[in-house]
């Protein structure tokens, strides 16, 4: 089991979560702000010092940013306890092919507590998985479509959905066409999450396109950032990407935060942010 983390700095940020003892003592206080009228929208990430988000291994092998990381598992396991949903992108799936975006698969140890925290919430299934591709390019058979334990909502376009049409899909998978063609927005892949399943919370765990979209329409209330306390380099050989890709905001339109907490655990910083 990890050390608690300890809490730097923290402002006000809604209502306190109904945490149980365990997941309290590791953490401390998680508060949620509500936005009237629709979802609260956060987003988990763990960066390296120099900003890299994905290591791109040559011949497709996954780096690991956080080290595996037990305060950081702890931490992403406890956001998605918290939420209705879960949005990631095709490009995220293919990384983790074998994944699936519940608190249990990410950090085992703490299962119980985490189910314990969403029956407090008064959810009584797993997070819908929502797997976000504008082409189509998925692969079906992967546990994430064919496992009895999520349900999943593929969100596409037209003509993903086309190139799709050929597999067969399971009752526990639906798909949803939010856009003739080109891009989807982040504006109708949350309508598309909220129609599917009814939400308090939803989380976003990227890629960066993702998460460029939308910090791009201004969907994103919190952003939990982990601080890795690695340098991971670039150079001509490979893209390792940041936070943000596909869309430049500084300097005629940055997205500025607001600082919410700061937490420690050993060399990472766990940091919040709002928007």
């Amino acid at each position: 089991m990890p050390a608690p983390l300890e809490t730097l700095y923290e402002l006000e940020r809604g209502a306190a979560l109904p945490l149980p003892p365990e997941l309290e003592r590791l953490y401390g206080r998680l508060q949620m702000a509500q936005p009237a009228g629709r979802p609260a929208v956060i987003a988990n990430f763990v960066t390296t010092l120099d900003g890299v988000t994905a290591l791109n291994m040559p011949g497709g092998a996954v780096g690991d940013i956080s080290g595996s990381n037990a305060q950081d598992r702890l931490l992403m396991g406890l956001l998605r306890a918290t939420a209705d949903a879960v949005i990631v992108g095709a490009g995220t799936l293919r990384s983790v092919p074998k994944h699936l975006w519940t608190p249990a698969h990410i950090y085992r140890p703490l299962a119980d507590a985490y189910q314990a925290l969403r029956a407090n919430l008064g959810k009584t299934e797993p997070p819908l998985n929502v797997i976000v591709t504008a082409q189509g390019a998925l692969d079906v058979t992967l546990p994430v479509f064919q496992s009895d334990e999520v349900s999943t909502l593929i969100v596409t376009t037209a003509s993903g959905a086309a190139r799709l049409s050929g597999q067969p899909l399971p009752s526990s998978t639906q798909m949803v066409v939010a856009a003739e063609a080109g891009s989807l927005s982040a504006s109708a892949i949350l309508e598309a999450t909220t129609r599917a399943r009814q939400s308090q919370i939803i989380l976003v765990e990227g890629g960066p396109l993702l998460m460029g979209d939308f910090f791009a329409e201004q969907r994103l209330d919190d952003l939990f950032l982990t601080l890795a306390p690695q340098v991971a380099g670039r150079d001509a050989s490979v893209e390792r990407p940041g936070l943000v890709a596909g869309h430049l905001f500084a300097p005629e339109q940055p997205r500025w935060g607001t600082l919410v907490s700061v937490r420690r655990g050993e060399s990472f910083l766990f940091l919040r942010y709002a928007f």
